[in-house]
């Protein structure tokens, strides 16, 4: 049982009341602008904020950003509402020996994790550690610089992040076809004639794994131009309102469509991979591997017309340049690898992978410069596997289905301590409840959030970042999926808050802290990484700065604090910087800083064969792991007779869990209700606002339905990230309307096993309507 939160009160004034009358208000500041980056989603927009004193009044888009040019979407119009929630935290929690969180000093919070991590992994080794990333570490300068370090100095092999709840499907085909998990081609928007959307709604999300600002505008771009646009999706989704053609597929079949559709380009020659023929292996031994999959095959599975789908593969060969783009919706769901690897086989059989119009590996600033073609160590699964159930590691890490089992089932090697860093699995990961219960058993944990929340709520100590507009931000992630390469900085808008402290700095101290050196000086991780950065570099033959010292080096970067010099390091080393020198009219910190608006680097260029890293250099059409798993494919041509099949949906006010707290965002169409179809309602005495209760493999939950013919018959639709009716917690927003949490009717075993990306979309469940006075039944 946790217990209520204690928060320390001033004591009330006392003593006679002065006859004094008090002194005329201050004037109020002038107001001023500054930029800002959006960090809500991944559009990285860039904003105008309008700042009174240090409050954040209004947000508009720069009209001026060189990637967003003024577009702005109601999250980011929000921003100064989320900056100012008054339910952030302001000073870090530690749990007493009362068992209660109390305010306290960032001393005595960093004292308690050292003291409460440091013997446990003394006494049970380092695999008694584990550590959940959550998806706005992302979006945040910090979360991308230091989680790296922290992995490598704790040693860890239980890293659980968001990815094994939305986009490893992609990372790990990616990894199977090139060889490098993170190169991700992206769709070339911008100039493509034909583009096919599966499992995306672009219009509600902004984009995902494709980052484009004004993602709609482009969307109807491409049709005002003459092009088509072809949307898949079992919801009549706004995206696919804007569509040529919208296919209402049965869902978690998109890996069959895909797999019929390239059966079609091969059996009937349509193919064209033209100069990808070259550094293409396994064309013939895919053929064979995909002729099961005819249209007729496909076609009661998917419930898309066999003619339907052969029309579809002929368009797509006969575009002048096309584009094939899959995102949650094919992700999430039982084939999400393989859907993800069919994705890239079609944009090779036609040509449109690494191809201006078609997709494009992004070159962003502050990553790698690009290496000379040949071959590389290549992508392997399974290094390790999870100690309860044996799930294989992908990308180095574990499936996040898979943590409450590793904590809660007693043996050598369990779970005992929890580094949490923006994340929220309790409601973003199956099976809440039992999650919820493992961390309650947990000898300790400490989390990194604004919000006293349904997972933080169980730490032992929380480290509140500061609101985002007294934080710098580069995008480092997202820059890697950008539709265009150009770069942008921003320095905090308002300065840090007496008694707050820097995210940077609030990380360093956590790595200092965990790892056996608290009391060091957090300047001194930022330092260790510039090093041990410049050590590699001079060493390399291939780096502008080989046989160079690397202290001089070192003494060269500017910056204002060791986040800024790492920047100026990555920007100098990265393909446009200046290399130390090397190139005086290549990119470094300074330049950046004098371009407020950000820097244009140019649309994407073909980087086949160098962007390769497999074994052979070339792309493997057919990587064994993939090739293991299509058996499995082929027994989903006989389609589950279930009723019904749930998916989820995006809000364009939303993401995942972490904005229901900001009143302009909630309400109107995000809320969290269960749509249905009127045809699927009636025989069961559904009406709007019914009380339904969903039922499946994880348990239940209630919802109000919402009837809706935008959803096809046999589908039901719940939102993700919903409810926040856990007691101690401190969301009052989200907590007056808290919803149902969808993942809780998921008992984690449903998974894609390359992955190990939970199925989140296209499972079976069952409906009851309840009578009007039945008591709701906590989420």
């Amino acid at each position: 049982m946790l217990a209520p939160l204690v928060c320390r009160q001033p004591a009330a004034p006392g003593g006679p009341v002065s006859a004094t009358p008090p002194a005329p208000p201050a004037p109020p500041a002038p107001a001023r602008t500054a930029l800002r980056i959006c960090p809500l989603c991944e559009a990285t927009c860039g904003l105008t904020l309008t700042i009174e004193g240090t409050r954040v009044t209004g947000a508009r888009g720069d009209r001026d950003d060189v990637f967003s040019r003024g577009f702005i979407c109601p999250k980011g119009a929000a921003f100064g509402e989320l900056d100012a929630d008054p339910d952030r935290l302001t000073t870090p929690l530690v749990r007493g020996a009362d068992g209660e969180l109390h305010e306290a000093g960032w001393d005595e919070a960093f004292d308690a994790v050292a003291a409460g991590l440091r013997p446990l992994v003394e006494r049970y080794g380092p695999q008694a550690l584990g550590v959940v990333l959550g998806n706005p570490n992302v979006h945040t300068m910090a979360g991308a610089l230091y989680p790296p370090v922290l992995l490598q100095t704790l040693r860890t092999r239980n890293l659980f992040t968001a990815s094994t709840l939305d986009q490893m499907p992609k990372h790990v085909s990616s990894g199977l076809l090139f060889g490098d998990p993170l190169a991700i081609a992206v769709p070339d928007l911008d100039r493509t004639d034909h583009l096919l959307l599966l499992g995306a709604n672009p219009l509600e999300s902004n984009g995902s794994l494709c980052t484009a600002p004004d993602f709609p505008g482009r969307l109807k771009a491409l049709r005002a131009r003459g092009g088509t646009l072809v949307v898949v999706d079992p919801r009549r989704t706004r995206t696919a309102r804007l569509a040529d053609r919208h296919l209402a597929i049965r869902p978690g079949t998109d890996a069959l469509l895909l797999a019929a559709l390239a059966h079609v380009l091969l059996a009937e020659k349509l193919t064209a991979p033209g100069r990808l023929e070259e550094h293409t292996d396994k064309l013939a031994e895919l053929a064979a591997a995909l002729a099961p999959f005819t249209p007729e095959a496909a076609a009661g599975a998917c419930d898309v017309p066999a003619e339907e789908i052969r029309t579809l593969a002929r368009q797509l060969a006969a575009a002048r340049t096309a584009a094939v783009y899959g995102r949650i919706g094919s992700c999430t769901v039982a084939h999400g690898t393989l859907a993800n690897w069919l994705v890239d086989v079609l944009n090779v059989l036609t040509g449109n992978l690494d191809r201006p119009g078609g997709v494009l590996f992004p070159l962003p600033a502050a990553g790698p410069r690009p290496r000379p073609a040949g071959p590389g160590r290549g992508f392997a699964l399974g290094r390790w596997h999870s100690r309860v159930s044996g799930h294989p590691e992908a990308k180095s890490e574990l499936p996040a289905a898979a943590l409450a089992e590793e904590i809660d089932t007693p043996g050598e090697g369990r779970i005992r301590a929890l580094v949490a860093i923006a994340a929220n699995p309790v409601l973003s990961a199956p099976d809440g409840h039992r999650l919820d219960a493992a961390l309650a058993g947990l000898d300790f944990m400490v989390s990194v959030d604004p919000y006293l929340n349904e997972t933080s709520r169980h730490a032992h100590v929380v480290l509140p970042p500061p609101p985002p507009a007294q934080s710098a931000h580069h995008d480092f992630a997202f820059n890697a999926f950008a539709i265009r390469n150009q770069v942008r900085y921003t320095r905090p808008a308002v300065p840090l808050a007496d008694g707050l402290m820097d995210e940077c700095e609030i990380h360093a101290r956590l790595i200092l802290a965990a790892s056996g050196l608290h009391g060091a000086d957090p300047r001194s991780v930022d330092d260790l990484v510039i090093a041990t950065t410049l050590g590699k570099a001079v060493a390399d033959p291939a780096s502008p700065v080989h046989g160079r010292d690397p202290h001089a080096l070192a003494a060269l970067l500017t910056g204002e604090n060791g986040p800024e010099r790492r920047l100026d390091l990555m920007l100098r080393l990265g393909p446009y910087g200046d290399g130390f020198g090397t190139d005086p009219d290549g990119l470094t910190l300074d330049r950046l800083l004098a371009a407020p608006h950000g820097i244009d680097l140019g649309p994407l260029t073909p980087r086949l064969p160098g962007i390769l890293r497999t074994t052979t250099g070339r792309i493997d059409l057919l990587p064994a792991p993939i090739a293991a798993d299509l058996p499995r494919l082929r027994a989903a041509l006989t389609p589950d007779p279930a009723a019904f099949l749930l998916v989820g949906r995006r809000h364009l006010r939303s993401n995942n869990s972490w904005l229901h707290n900001v009143p302009a965002l909630t309400g109107g169409t995000n809320r969290c209700t269960l749509q249905i179809h009127p045809d699927d309602a009636a025989p069961l005495g559904i009406t709007d606002g019914t009380r339904v209760r969903v039922t499946a493999d994880g348990g239940s939950v209630e919802a109000p339905a919402e009837l809706t013919d935008t959803l096809r018959p046999g589908v039901v639709s719940l939102p993700h990230g919903w409810g926040h009716d856990r007691p101690g917690t401190r969301l009052s927003v989200a907590a007056a309307d808290p919803g149902a949490n969808v993942n809780q009717l998921l008992d984690g075993t449903r998974m894609d096993p390359l992955s190990g990306t939970a199925v989140l979309n296209g499972f079976p469940v069952t409906l009851l309507p309840l009578p009007a006075a039945a008591p709701l039944t906590p989420a």
